[in-house]
């Protein structure tokens, strides 16, 4: 059986190749391509594989449009670092993903199921359609909030976190200064950019550019001190931790 591995991160890619080999010794990895261009002269010009593992985001652009320069009828199975919650329809056309970083049963359970159903596949274009317009989210850029007599406008720049205290939700900028939102922080999450907010507790969405310090807390927890913030309980819960290390590299 040939595969072929389209993943632009030369760690991620070697790791892949090793998990693949782990989990179907008798795999063939035919090329490793690291980008839509390169994609797409190896799919016009040799015959299609077994199975493809595709990375979504590359270095010039998302592998989506390897698909519509490309006639592909191999499966494919998608590798991400995006929730499932953006990836839905992936579920209901036959198609699976995996999530990063790269798990081995996960990545045996995928390589399984491509054993169970592997006929060739057409990709209806309103899969990809809806994932390009998850991927590609507008998130809020600002908040208007009327305080008084006044409109005031906060760019999302100049927000250091959002806490929720007494069933009211707060938005506090880098001045310190707190201005209450009629947004729950379930809400919120919902609207912010994730790769500059994380969600650290129950009470506390905050931005990566206010974090000035992190601090090692008991019981594996972390505490965070952000700029011009005063409070002690900025702690991100245990659980937490390895979400949150995570977003920091990202």
């Amino acid at each position: 059986m040939k595969c072929l591995v389209i993943e632009d991160e030369k760690v991620a890619a070697e790791r892949l190749c090793n998990l693949i080999r782990q989990c179907e010794s008798s795999m063939e990895i035919l090329d490793v391509i690291q980008s839509i261009k390169k994609s797409v002269a190896w799919f016009n010009s040799n015959p299609p594989p077994d199975l493809v593992f595709m990375d979504i985001q590359l270095a010039d652009g998302l592998s989506f449009e390897i698909f519509e320069q490309a006639i592909i009828t191999s499966p494919v199975i998608f590798i991400t670092a995006y929730d499932e919650y953006a990836l839905k329809a992936f579920k209901h056309n036959g198609i699976d993903y995996i999530l990063k970083p790269l798990d081995a049963s996960e990545l045996a359970k995928s390589i399984e199921k491509f054993h169970k159903q592997h006929t060739p596949v057409v990709y209806p274009a309103q899969v990809f359609e809806s994932i390009m317009h998850s991927l590609t989210k507008n998130y809020k850029s600002k908040f208007v909030i009327k305080v008084g007599e006044h409109i005031k406008i906060f760019p999302m720049e100049e927000v250091m976190c959002f806490y929720s205290m007494e069933k009211s939700t707060f938005l506090q900028n880098k001045l310190g200064r707190d201005y209450a939102i009629s947004y729950s922080l379930d809400q919120l999450e919902e609207l912010l950019d994730p790769s500059k907010f994380f969600r650290i507790n129950r009470k506390y969405i905050i931005s990566f550019s206010s974090i000035k310090d992190i601090i090692s807390y008991s019981n594996s927890r972390l505490l965070l001190k952000l700029e011009n913030n005063t409070s002690d309980d900025l702690i991100i819960s245990r659980e937490r931790v390895p979400a949150f290390r995570e977003w920091l590299e990202k």
